[in-house]
């Protein structure tokens, strides 16, 4: 449930489609389940770009963030004229209202809501995420956000990595990629980095921005985009790969 720099990403998102069954092999002689690929990034780290040509690169399909920038910007609010928005925007902007007010508290909207309807609206929540995180692993290939990387920790053939980089690289970049200024980026930054860890936190009790999650941690700010890629294709097809 978690994207990139500020570039608009849906509820969906296969980039690349998988060519073969659920357990063709992506390097000749490798049987087993299609490898996956994680990713996690601190806002601005650049996991949409990287994510895409890692999938690319692995004939696979690239499974973008659940929530957009701009959506956990706005709340999940509409806040523009609905005759101009998009079935599928509308469609996420809701979902990610229902996450805020599962969440509760300051994100939640609400006081004294009974706990058990708060509970019970996490439990859907986590249900419908789980299963979409496991159909995109049946698929193979890079899936970002979601808090995949906890759900998938002990499925072979997956590395899972974090893409991070110094905060005023991020906000340069997420302002460049988004077009918007550098003070917008950075309360985009600033909020979306912890919105982000509070949603995993609160759904599925972990901490995405632990490093001890992850099998590989990169940092874009010394790292090419180019870099970074190949650093990602060569833990899942080179030797010693993700098993």
């Amino acid at each position: 449930m978690d994207r990139d720099d500020g570039s608009t990403a849906g509820s969906t998102g296969a980039a690349t489609p998988a060519a073969g069954g659920t357990h063709r092999a992506a390097s000749p002689g490798v049987e087993g389940p299609l490898p996956v690929v994680t990713l996690w990034e601190h806002f601005g780290a650049g996991a949409d770009a990287i994510g895409r040509e890692v999938a690319e690169r692995l004939a696979l399909p690239y499974h973008q963030q659940a929530f957009s920038s701009e959506e956990i910007e706005s709340d999940g609010r509409d806040r523009g004229p609905s005759a101009e928005q998009k079935a599928a925007q509308i469609e996420s902007s809701l979902a990610l209202a229902q996450v805020f007010s599962a969440m509760g508290g300051m994100y939640g909207g609400f006081d004294g809501r009974d706990i058990i309807d708060t509970q019970e609206q996490k439990r859907t929540l986590i249900a419908e995420n789980d299963a979409t995180v496991h159909r995109y692993a049946e698929e193979g290939g890079v899936i970002v956000g979601r808090n995949a990387t906890v759900l998938l920790a002990d499925r072979p053939r997956t590395l899972h990595v974090l893409l991070t980089a110094d905060p005023e690289t991020r906000i340069a970049r997420a302002a460049e990629r988004a077009g918007i200024s550098h003070d917008r980026a950075a309360r985009r930054q600033k909020r979306e980095d912890q919105v982000r860890v509070d949603m995993s936190k609160s759904l599925y009790g972990w901490d995405p921005s632990a490093v001890e999650n992850y099998d590989m941690v990169l940092n874009t700010s010394r790292l090419s985009q180019d870099a970074a890629v190949e650093a990602i294709v060569h833990g899942v097809t080179g030797p010693g790969a993700a098993r």
